[in-house]
Parts: C-alpha cells; structure tokens; sequence
C-alpha cells in the first residue's frame, strides 16, 4: 500500500520526562489517543524519541533491519535492570549466538525441573510460617530459593535471603528516582562482583559446580569467535536468568488480586491445565509488568509515510498494545476464555516483549514465567488450604512495576 509522506505527530516542550513518571504505564497510550496515531514523536531524557503501538509497529520495531538494541536503552537502565553487554542489547550474529545459549536452557526437561522446585520451595516456605502470608514477599524469596538452585549458582542454605533483597531491587526500584534508584544500582555492583568472583573460581578450578547446571553452561560459553565470555559479561548474563524468575513474583502477587476479584474464573481455572492456562495469559495481558520495550533506528526509513531517523530511541508500547481494542475485544475486561481462540501471534500479545523466540528479541524466559504462574497457580488453587481476607489491593499506574500487595491467610 502507498502512504504519502507526512510528519510524524509531535509533541510539543523540551522534555516530557516527568509526565512519563507521573502516567507510568498510560503515558504511550495517552499521546496514541490525543494525536489519533500509531506513531508520536516526543522528548524523553534529552533526546527525541518515537513511540509506537500496537501489532503492526510491533512487527517494524523487531524488523532487525531497521531497528538496533545495542546500547539502545538509557543508562539508567544498564546500570540497574539490564546491566552493560547483556542479551538484550546485542544485534546480528552476536545476539543470535548468545540468545541460542539461553533458549538452549529452556529444554523441556529443565522446565518440568523448575515446576518441581518451585512446588518445593512454596511448600517449605508455607511450613515455616505462620497464618498470614504476604504474597510478593514470599513469592521472592520462593523464586530467589528456585533460581539458584535451578541454575546451579553455588550458594548457602541461608543466603537467600540475601540474594532476595539484592535482585528484587534490580526489578522494583529501577524505574525511581533517588534513594531507591541509587539502591538499585549498588545491588547490581554487588551481585555482578560476587558473581564475577564465582567465575574465576569456577575457572581457575578451585570452585567445583553442576556441569549440567545453566551457570557451568554461561561460565565455559564460548562467543561467535570462540572466546570464553569475559567474567564480568557472564555475572550479567547470570543476573538475566536469575532476576526475571525472581520478578515472577510480580505476576504471582497479580495472579491472587485476579483469584480476588474475580472469584468466578478463579473456580473454572481450578478445573484443568487448559482453563489455569488461559486465567494465567489473561493476567499476564491485563495487568501491567513491562511498559515498554526499548531500540534505535538503524538507519533512516520510511514507514506508513513516516520517516524514521537513524539512532533515534524507540519504545514500543507492551501494556498499551495489550489492551489495543483494535486487537482484543472489552480489552479492559478480565476474560480468560478470549485465550480460547487466540491464535499465537508473536506481535499482539506481548507482555514481555514480541517477535520469535528462537531469533528474535522475545523473552527467552517467557515459557518459564508461565510454567512458574502455571504451578503456583495450580498449587494454590488445589493443594493449599487458604483463604483471601477481605483487603484493598492499592497499586498505583505510575508504579513500574506496581505491586498489588495481597495478603492470604493460609489454614494448617
């Protein structure tokens, strides 16, 4: 189809920063809405930035050819969430090699493996504690407890409460300003040193680990021209396996407010694998976990009568397209059985990313992320004897991520 040039819709004023702090999660779909466009150019941080939405602009912003994520995102971001050389920002033949490292992990027997010790550490957790439990903060220290083990990170019975309390700040305070910005920063300098200790011990053979753990395979991988990773890149690519599982507990926490509020699909998700499935996909689409994405133009192109202008920041809208009415019918309705018919499209729902696992930019972790909701969710829902208290979950838009803060009271 033939588009006639035009400009991209911009908005006007130096920088609109601080009303991406205030609007959190609204603020792409906000300017969609007032410039009735896919498309608005903006200002964030200093420098002019195009945001898109929805399934067709996610399907340019994974275009490889004409978008790049090496060093795409902020600063800011390296320094607390992603960390510097990690997976997400690599292009070409170097992501490719690398993302193959971790979809290699994700095997069918590695990911029945972390269900059984997910139902292990909620069982352990819940036999060492009294009748109330705080979800996410349980649910960090059950995921913390998981990965380690998963990944075969050598560590003692007792520090994972200190893993918890270092990687969950990656993940909640990344986003802040101040205190709680500069917490996330000094919790990623920690973890990167003592992980980058583990690896010169593991490589100088004075520390022994599981060879068929995901930490031996990231410690011995060998890059595209057959170099060992430096140590420091591997404590990176450690903190990518073990952060996103503890974040999980972001959905776990979501995935009680949904048995909350909405008790009817919590009683058909108790039914089978298929119904648990479906309530899990819609909390994953419903409620907010990723905001964005994050890339540059790789070179000046034109789409749709746009042009696109080389290295300029690009976010693409997750939660916005998630709840895109031109994609999802009553998209602000909680409907699990809308996942009856939907059909796999790597561009529509996109909670954690879009395009094609195996080359693409999409969540190594995604099939995890499910098979750990999956489990909890099956767990609680029929094996666990429990109960909601009345409470008002309070969570807040401009929260990245929000926490509902559910609270059950568990009968022994």
């Amino acid at each position: 189809m033939n588009h006639s040039h035009q400009k991209v819709p911009k908005e006007i004023g130096l920088d609109h920063s601080l009303e991406l702090l205030k609007e959190g999660y609204y603020f792409i779909m906000n300017r969609s809405e007032k410039f009735d466009s896919r498309v608005v150019q903006t200002r964030l941080l200093g420098e002019k930035t195009y945001c898109l939405i929805g399934q067709e602009a996610a399907e340019l912003f994974y275009d490889t050819d004409k978008f790049f994520r090496k060093e795409a995102a902020p600063v800011v971001a390296q320094k607390t969430l992603l960390g510097m050389g990690g997976v997400q920002g690599l292009d070409g033949d170097e992501h490719r090699h690398r993302k193959a490292m971790f979809m290699s992990l994700m095997t069918k027997e590695s990911l029945k493996e972390i269900q059984s010790i997910v139902k292990e550490e909620w069982t352990r957790y819940l036999e060492a504690h009294e009748k109330e439990v705080k979800v996410f903060e349980a649910a960090k220290l059950v995921l913390a407890r998981t990965a380690l083990r998963w990944t075969g990170v050598p560590s003692h019975e007792h520090d994972a409460d200190d893993w918890a309390s270092k990687l969950s700040p990656l993940f909640e305070m990344a986003s802040k300003v101040g205190p709680k910005h500069l917490k996330s920063r000094w919790s990623r300098v920690q973890l990167e040193s003592r992980l980058e200790k583990l690896v010169k011990q593991v490589r100088n053979r004075s520390l022994d680990v599981e060879r068929h753990r995901a930490f031996y395979h990231v410690v011995w991988h060998r890059d595209e021209n057959g170099e060992l990773l430096d140590p420091h890149i591997v404590a990176v690519e450690i903190l990518n396996l073990l952060r996103p599982i503890v974040a999980i507990a972001v959905y776990l926490d979501f995935i009680f407010l949904a048995i909350n509020d909405y008790p009817k699909e919590a009683e058909l998700a108790k039914q089978g694998y298929d119904e648990r499935h479906r309530f899990i996909q819609e909390v994953r689409r419903y409620y907010p976990f990723f905001p964005f994405a994050i890339a540059r133009v790789k070179k000046d192109f034109m789409w749709k009568g746009y042009t696109f202008k080389k290295n300029t920041m690009t976010l693409l809208d997750l939660y916005g397209t998630n709840h895109d009415p031109e994609l999802w019918d009553e998209p602000h309705q909680f409907m699990p059985k809308r996942f009856e018919k939907w059909e796999g499209n790597p561009f529509d729902f996109i909670p954690q990313g879009g395009g094609e696992f195996d080359i693409g930019h999409r969540c190594a972790g995604e099939w995890l992320t499910v098979d750990i909701m999956q489990v909890t969710l099956d767990y609680f829902l029929n094996h666990v004897n429990y109960e909601l208290p009345k409470q008002k979950p309070d969570y807040r838009m401009n929260d990245i991520p929000p926490i509902p803060g559910m609270k059950i009271y568990i009968k022994h």
